[in-house]
C-alpha cells in the first residue's frame, strides 16, 4: 500500500497530442518541474522534432519519451499505455489534450462524412479508449485509499459549446467528452477504484493552429485578441494539475466570467478597428 504522507516529488506524465500546440507547452513546464513525459503525435517528422526541442531546451537529465499514435485507433490507445508503462515506471497524471476541431468551421450539412467521422472518433472515441487504458493501467500501480492517479479530460460546458465557433462535430463531441468525465467518475466511485480520480481540464481558448483552422479574417483578429498563448496557459495549469486531489474536479485556466469578459473586450477593440 501507499502511504498517506508519500509525496510524488517527480511524476511519471502522459500527454497525448504532445508534439505541438498546448500538449507541447504542458510538456515543457511539467519537465522544467523535474517530472517524467511521454508524448505521442499522428505524425513522425512533427513529434521527433517536438521530443528534440524538449530534450535541448528543458536539460541534461529531464525524461521525455514519445511514440507515434492515432488515439481514434483501439490498438494506438493500447500502446501508448504499455510505452508509458515501460517507459516511466509510474503513470501519475494522464492529459487527454489530442483532439481535433475539423477541417472546415461550416454547417453540419456542408462537411464531409470523413471530417465529420475523424473529429468525432478523434475527440469522443479517442477520449474513452484512452480513459479505458489509463484506468488499467493505474489500477495495476499501487494502491491507495485516496485519489493518487489522476486522468484529465478536456470537454466542453454547455457555456463554452456556445461560445465556441467551430463546427457542430467538434462541439458535439466535446460536450461528450464531459459527459465521459462525470460518468467514468461515477464508475470509479462504484467500483471502489479509490486511487484514481479523473477531472476535466479547462484551458479555454489556447492560441494555436487548430484554433485559428479556417477562420474568416475578423475572427481571426478577435482571437488573437482574447486567447493566449499556449505557454502562457501550461504555466497555470501544470501546477494545478500537479497539485491536484480529489476524485471529480474541474480545472480551469480563467473564471467563466473572465472568458465572457474578455470576449465583449476583444469584441468591442474588433469593431473599433473596422471603423477605422
Amino acid at each position: 500500500m501507499m502511504k498517506k504522507d508519500e509525496k510524488l516529488h517527480s511524476l511519471g506524465v502522459v500527454i497525448t497530442g504532445g508534439s505541438s500546440g498546448l500538449g507541447y507547452a504542458l510538456s515543457a513546464v511539467f519537465l522544467a518541474a523535474g517530472d517524467r513525459v511521454v508524448i505521442c503525435g499522428r505524425d513522425q517528422q512533427r513529434l521527433d522534432k517536438a521530443l528534440s526541442s524538449l530534450n535541448e531546451s528543458c536539460g541534461v537529465g529531464r525524461k521525455v519519451y514519445g511514440m507515434v499514435c492515432d488515439v481514434g485507433n483501439p490498438s494506438g490507445a493500447e500502446a501508448l499505455a504499455v510505452f508509458a508503462s515501460v517507459k516511466l515506471g509510474r503513470v501519475d497524471r494522464w492529459i487527454n489534450n489530442a483532439g481535433t476541431a475539423g477541417q472546415f468551421k461550416r454547417p453540419l450539412w456542408e462537411l464531409h462524412a470523413d471530417d465529420i467521422l475523424e473529429t468525432c472518433t478523434t475527440n469522443l472515441s479517442g477520449s474513452v479508449m484512452l480513459c479505458a487504458e489509463a484506468v488499467r493501467l493505474m489500477d495495476s500501480q499501487p494502491s491507495s485509499s485516496k485519489p493518487v492517479y489522476h486522468i484529465f479530460n478536456m470537454g466542453f460546458s454547455s457555456a463554452g459549446a456556445r461560445l465556441s465557433g467551430s463546427a457542430v462535430p467538434h462541439k458535439a463531441s466535446k460536450r461528450g467528452v464531459a459527459e465521459l468525465t462525470r460518468c467514468l467518475a461515477r464508475e470509479l466511485k462504484t467500483a471502489r477504484k479509490t486511487s484514481i480520480g479523473v477531472h476535466e481540464l479547462s484551458p479555454g481558448l489556447v492560441l494555436t493552429r487548430l484554433l485559428l483552422q479556417d477562420a474568416s479574417a475578423s475572427s481571426i483578429k478577435l482571437l488573437n485578441i482574447i486567447a493566449d498563448r499556449p505557454e502562457k496557459v501550461a504555466a497555470v495549469l501544470v501546477p494545478k494539475i500537479r497539485s491536484i486531489s480529489g476524485r471529480n474536479r474541474r480545472i480551469r485556466y480563467q473564471p467563466l466570467a473572465m472568458i465572457f469578459l474578455r470576449l465583449l473586450i476583444g469584441i468591442k477593440q474588433v469593431i473599433k478597428s473596422s471603423e477605422r
